[in-house]
């Protein structure tokens, strides 16, 4: 029988999380997001001893010997991580973005890394003072098509080093993984413009490299408490093994693919982060529409409800799917098995679902929901980027499509 309960391995950090989202993250989700582009240092405070101390403990098994860090699943990491990231978007999903951790960037490493590399860049996040890694993808003109790159990365052989030159825009945590001396930037750069994605290759970028400036920080819809900004490279040099994988690089179609291995990590998560909001959504409907004696019963068929009542059991209907698509493709990657199917079918569903059920919150609640009185608009705000980040709604159904299919990426536009 298939069991949904959380781990017993992982029910104490679940309780925590659950703690900092109901006492330290709901209470300041409103000035966070007024305040945008402040730090929420309550929230970065109470995390990052935590986050440590868990990767202190990961590392030292790693070295004793007592688990390797290519092992087969259950990898209980991705598990705990994907609860988490649910919990803390509950609590507040612009400031859950500011979690003090590899992130995306993590992810990229972990995804195509070196075990030299991933020790180098990876361990750091288990020491010192709180610190954060980053991911540059999207360009001014190369968000979906990754293929009309035009960020740089040349080989100056007299020294060794690639040089990198470019801009790169809508970067999660770009300001606060730079300004820190141990944090770092992913960043995606051709080797080749003419080669197209085979040309392309992710090079980490560490924190206080010469060249790199910060273009603007963005002001957005929602998610406001979270670090966005723009980055600038002009001649941004790094070391030769600083490209992830093999810096032996050669102008094949592996370098991009194994950096798209990234995205079979971070949708599930991104997935998850809806799903939280979705939640927080679907509960403070509920409760506040109890108050007034609206409680679905379940036991009556769909045409003896109201259609209130009919509208909340579709919002826990799409809210319950997206969440069982979400752990179906965690557990694939944490059994070390592709998900990159089940990776697209989660993060489309469960961005289509956040949106329609903040947006039908906001409209059941009314003048409640649509004031500032309450977090309803907000959720509504927060949820949109969700179905737009990490791929696009859209993009993840044509992988979703070609997959099922069989159509090739020139067959299915």
């Amino acid at each position: 029988m298939i069991n949904f309960e959380i781990p017993k391995k992982i029910q104490a950090e679940a309780q925590m999380a659950d703690m900092v989202a109901k006492q330290i993250m709901r209470p300041i989700s409103r000035k966070y997001d007024e305040g945008e582009h402040e730090r929420p240092v309550e929230f970065t405070n109470a995390m990052w001893p935590f986050l440590k101390q868990q990767e202190k403990a990961r590392w030292a098994k790693i070295e004793s010997g007592e688990v390797k860090p290519e092992r087969d699943g259950p990898n209980w990491t991705i598990l705990r991580l994907i609860l988490m990231i649910e919990i803390l978007s509950w609590g507040d999903a612009g400031i859950y973005l500011c979690t003090p951790n590899a992130g995306l960037g993590g992810a990229a490493v972990e995804a195509v890394g070196t075990p030299e590399q991933k020790e180098r860049y990876m361990k750091r996040f288990s020491t010192g003072e709180p610190k954060w890694g980053a991911m540059a993808i999207t360009e001014p003109n190369a968000g979906s098509d990754n293929s009309s790159m035009r960020t740089t990365a040349v080989l100056d052989e007299e020294t060794n080093e690639w040089v990198i030159n470019g801009e790169k825009v809508f970067i999660t945590n770009g300001k606060l993984s730079l300004e820190e001396s141990d944090g770092f930037c992913v960043v995606w750069a051709t080797i080749d413009p003419d080669a197209g994605r085979a040309g392309i290759k992710s090079f980490v970028v560490e924190g206080g490299t010469p060249g790199v400036s910060i273009a603007k920080q963005e002001h957005k819809l929602g998610i406001r408490a979270s670090d966005t900004v723009a980055l600038h490279f002009k001649d941004v040099r790094v070391p030769f093994d600083s490209v992830l994988g093999s810096p032996d690089v050669q102008k094949t179609s592996k370098g991009f693919k194994g950096a798209m291995k990234t995205f079979d990590a971070s949708r599930p998560a991104v997935a998850a982060s809806a799903v939280g909001i979705a939640r927080a959504a679907l509960e403070f409907t509920q409760e506040t529409l109890a108050e007034e004696g609206i409680v679905i019963d379940y036991t009556k068929p769909k045409h003896q409800l109201t259609a209130v009542e009919r509208d909340l059991m579709e919002m826990e209907a799409r809210y319950r799917g997206s969440w069982l698509l979400t752990l179906r493709a965690t557990s694939q990657l944490a059994f070390g098995e592709s998900n990159r199917l089940e990776a697209s079918m989660c993060k489309a569903r469960a961005g289509e679902a956040v949106t329609w059920i903040t947006q039908k919150s906001v409209e059941l609640l009314g003048p409640l929901g649509y004031s500032r009185e309450t977090l309803a608009e907000k959720w509504m705000r927060d949820a949109k980027i969700n179905d737009i980040y990490e791929g696009t709604k859209q993009i993840n159904l044509l992988i979703v499509a070609r997959s099922i299919l069989g159509y090739s990426r020139r067959e299915l536009k």
